[in-house]
């Protein structure tokens, strides 16, 4: 499911790039992967396999949704 959509888009806001709405697990590893501050914690870890496995469809869009914020607060960064 490359092209699944969540039931409502994220909007994460960033210091430098500032304000990036996600509107699926393609979108938020891609975020991730180019746009995350911090690589390093186990929140960020677990969303980005997450999206991966939605993609994958082995998981569920909104479990990843789900994880993606919780990586955003871990990230201190504003996510709604």
């Amino acid at each position: 499911m490359p092209h699944a959509k969540w039931s409502q888009p994220v909007e994460v806001g960033f210091a430098q790039e500032g304000a990036q709405v996600v509107q699926g697990p393609a979108e938020a590893l891609t975020c991730l992967l180019n746009t995350w501050p911090d690589l390093r914690g186990p929140r960020y870890v677990a969303a980005r396999s997450l999206c991966r496995a939605a993609i994958d469809g082995r998981r569920s869009p909104e479990e990843a949704r789900e994880v993606f914020i919780s990586a955003a607060q871990e990230a201190r960064l504003s996510a709604h």
